[in-house]
């Protein structure tokens, strides 16, 4: 954890804040904070800066607030992922967090098993709880969004073009395609088919829609390692 989260109900006083549960376990055990410390703290979607200790125990711990910093800037991209395995699916949530992603859209497929979308990591809280350790990583206090769209014909013809706009839209797809471009400077939209990749028909209807088929080379990728080698090659 290098920066230590804050919720609004936390707050007791304008600039005072009281913790417990796994956080106050993490000062304790891994920190091994006395009163006195500073650490780095944040308040969810707000700024973020240093925090003093006021009192500790094993119940609770009062930190004394100084917000000034703000957070990273977020990747001008916006993420379409085919539903991952669930196991996986975990890591890719904190990854994205951790690289700046703003915003993913969850996507159904012809190779996406349904039973995927029965996991219980697709409830609200447990997305949340994964994307704020994502952000504890990179010191950053602003939560991606993630939307969920099962049905990929409807959403593919009628949003998906609006989405795109004047963003860059690709797809990475393996193939004989031209390769990925490097270090792009305006908005991307990306998509990211599931393990197998996507099927030459919707390859073809994101193509039409405005993406690009891009590619990474011969060599074919986990989900969660073509999230993180796209977005570091084209950022």
């Amino acid at each position: 954890m290098n920066l230590l989260l804050l919720e609004e109900q936390d707050f007791i006083a304008p600039q005072r804040a009281r913790l417990s549960g796994r956080r106050l376990q993490h000062m304790l055990e891994i920190q091994q904070l006395a009163v006195g410390d500073s650490l780095r703290v944040g308040l969810i979607d707000g700024l973020m800066g240093e925090g003093q200790v006021l009192s500790l125990d094993d119940r609770h711990a009062e930190l004394q607030l100084r917000l000034t910093q703000p957070p990273p800037v977020k990747l001008p991209l916006t993420l379409l992922l085919a539903m991952p395995r669930p196991k996986m699916f975990r890591r890719i949530l904190q990854h994205c967090a951790t690289l700046g992603v703003g915003e993913i859209i969850l996507l159904n497929s012809y190779r996406v098993e349904k039973s995927f979308w029965q996991t219980p990591f697709l409830q609200p809280q447990q997305i949340r709880d994964n994307l704020l350790l994502g952000l504890e990583q990179a010191r950053d206090t602003v939560l991606p969004t993630v939307r969920i769209e099962k049905r990929f014909k409807p959403f593919v013809e009628d949003h998906l073009p609006g989405l795109i706009g004047d963003s860059l839209g690709l797809v990475a797809h393996p193939g004989d395609h031209p390769p990925c471009p490097r270090q792009h400077s305006g908005p991307i939209t990306l998509a990211i088919g599931p393990e197998g990749g996507w099927i030459p028909y919707e390859v073809d209807m994101l193509a039409r829609a405005g993406l690009q088929p891009v590619q990474m080379g011969e060599r074919i990728l986990r989900v969660e390692t073509a999230v993180t080698a796209l977005l570091a090659r084209l950022f």
